[in-house]
């Protein structure tokens, strides 16, 4: 992608950037549009309890989830936000909103879809008022029972798939039988947590290069957590499996993984800004920043500021450009000897 030379002009210290690929996939890439997506749901907030709620498939499902990724997780999104919907309106009367971000990952890089949900303690009632999920005598705030939750969208999922790809008969029992997991974290502490928690699921990959430990000509080491042991662990795979289980969680084209529901969609944003100012927040607007005050704000790193000497600054001396591909006769040829070979 080609890049540019900075030079320190007290220290002479010399950096080689890269230029981003902006691919969203890519572990290096997102560390602004993070910040971005953060600074925007910001302005969204309300002063009162936020509940994180993930839905999880069954493994049953994951090749499904493979050969037709983009209904399945389209159909994953819509039974969640169906399920939180039905709740919201039978146990409080009232439209709740939810943010909701597609995760197709485990820890060790294997298949397994499933959806963070942060969702408001609360929503509006027919009346155009607030209105509060339960909350104990000890002040502790309740979201719905987990167990009835899934139960409601085991229900849902399973109608919506038999509507979209008819399954066998056989196989759906299995999928009745088996017990779904649906997890619910207590309230968040306040607005700024939430913010926080959102940054660090917001804009993930299947795997961040801290977690890769070697990489040599036969394997991939990395390491793990391993949730049900409660334990890290250490994963040595060949290449070739390493790219097979990254791949999986390659999304297809333009399709959105993070969605925002009821209250909290673009759709309903003058109506959110009301409810702020209801409650006496001041909504205002936001200035677009650029990557180096992005950097700042949210990395904690002044791309302008030598990082040997923290005096001087980095002033551009050299850009390269991108790499030119080899020419399409390169290709032809090449094909012509797979060919002969029998590849």
């Amino acid at each position: 992608m080609g890049g540019h030379v900075d030079k320190c002009e007290s220290c002479g210290h010399i950096r080689i950037s890269y230029n981003s690929c902006r691919n969203r996939h890519c572990p290096k890439c997102q560390n602004i549009q993070r910040g971005q997506w953060i600074e925007q749901r910001q302005n969204d907030l309300l002063p009162v309890p936020y509940f994180h709620v993930v839905f999880t498939v069954p493994d049953k499902l994951n090749s499904l989830f493979l050969h037709k990724p983009k209904l399945m997780y389209d159909l994953l999104f819509q039974s969640a936000w169906q399920t939180i919907m039905q709740f919201s309106y039978t146990s409080i009367h009232a439209q709740t909103g939810m943010f909701a971000l597609l995760h197709t990952w485990g820890q060790n890089l294997s298949l397994h879809p499933h959806i963070h949900c942060v969702i408001p303690g609360g929503g509006i009632d027919h009346k155009n008022h607030w209105k509060q999920v339960t909350v104990s005598a000890n002040n502790k705030a309740f979201l719905f029972p987990v167990t009835n939750l899934a139960s409601v969208f085991r229900g849902k999922f399973i109608a919506q798939l038999q509507n979209l790809l008819p399954q066998d008969n056989k196989f759906v029992f299995l999928l009745r039988k088996t017990s779904w997991v649906v997890y619910a974290k207590q309230p968040f502490a306040g607005p700024d947590q939430v913010v926080e928690y959102l940054g660090r699921y917001s804009h993930k990959v299947a795997i961040t290069n801290h977690r890769i430990l070697n990489v040599d000509k036969q394997s991939v080491s990395f390491k793990w957590w391993d949730y049900r042991n409660n334990c890290q662990k250490t994963t040595s795979l060949s290449g070739v499996e390493f790219l097979r289980r990254f791949s999986q969680h390659i999304l297809p084209k333009r399709f959105v993984r993070i969605r925002h529901y009821g209250l909290l969609a673009t759709k309903n944003r003058p109506l959110l800004r009301n409810i702020q100012t209801a409650f006496g927040i001041n909504h205002k607007n936001i200035v677009k920043k650029d990557w180096k005050e992005m950097s700042r704000l949210f990395l904690d790193f002044d791309p302008d500021l030598c990082p040997k000497c923290k005096i001087g600054i980095m002033q551009c001396v050299e850009t390269f450009l991108p790499g030119r591909s080899p020419p399409f006769k390169y290709f032809t040829q090449n094909n012509q000897l797979s060919n002969n070979n029998q590849w």
